[in-house]
């Protein structure tokens, strides 16, 4: 396999299995709502947190406030309680409050739809602010989070260190139809096929066109 030769029937054959395969949370929530509010800062609360935990704080949160004006009525320890356990919850009880102020100041209390303007709210990086593009607002980008950095690298797709070097070489390399899926088909499989640590390749439908990059162990 060289390059993107191959991408199109792996993407078919993704599209197929992660059917069966259970959505990551910010996506049920995006797809429940609609709402680019409610997605940005569950995905902000998902960061470095499991997917269960997140939907139980996004819940417990939403429930108290779900839009930026109420959600500044709340004090920052109201929303660390609602949000606990999620990882640094007191950082993102503060990264939310100060997200609500600029949405409200700059933008009329509605989330930008460019990865630009969102990189510029407090304690939104590149994975989440193209995760907003893609999913809440359904425009082209490429959202790369762990799962998608070692699954491409895995397949032989890009060869990089990083996620964002991996997202800047699939934005030249990746066609651009497969851009707003990528992420919400890459992902799951990720949890629950292609794992970090001793992948289940006896069960991967792309395991014909895998290189198997770094993989020492198997399933």
């Amino acid at each position: 396999m060289s390059g993107f030769v191959s991408i199109h029937p792996i993407m078919a054959l993704l599209k197929k299995e992660v059917r069966r395969l259970k959505q990551p949370v910010v996506g049920e929530i995006a797809e429940a709502t609609r709402n680019p509010f409610l997605v940005l800062i569950s995905c902000l609360l998902s960061l470095r947190t499991r997917d269960e935990t997140t939907a139980a704080a996004s819940k417990r949160l939403f429930a108290l406030a779900d839009t930026p004006k109420k959600m500044l009525l709340l004090a920052a320890s109201k929303i660390e309680s609602a949000i606990f356990p999620v990882s640094f919850y007191r950082n993102k009880a503060r990264n939310i409050q100060a997200i609500c102020r600029v949405l409200l100041d700059q933008y009329e209390g509605v989330v930008p739809h460019s990865l630009e303007a969102l990189l510029t709210l407090p304690g939104v990086g590149r994975k989440t602010a193209n995760l907003v593009v893609t999913v809440a607002y359904r425009r082209p980008g490429i959202c790369v989070d762990t799962h998608v950095h070692r699954i491409c690298n895995r397949l032989g797709l890009i060869q990089t260190k990083t996620p964002e070097e991996s997202e800047m070489a699939l934005r030249e390399k990746l066609p651009r139809r497969y851009w707003i899926s990528f992420n919400d088909m890459l992902v799951p499989f990720g949890q629950f096929v292609c794992k970090p640590i001793s992948p289940l390749c006896s069960r991967c439908k792309i395991a014909s066109y895998c290189r198997q990059v770094g993989v020492v162990k198997r399933r």
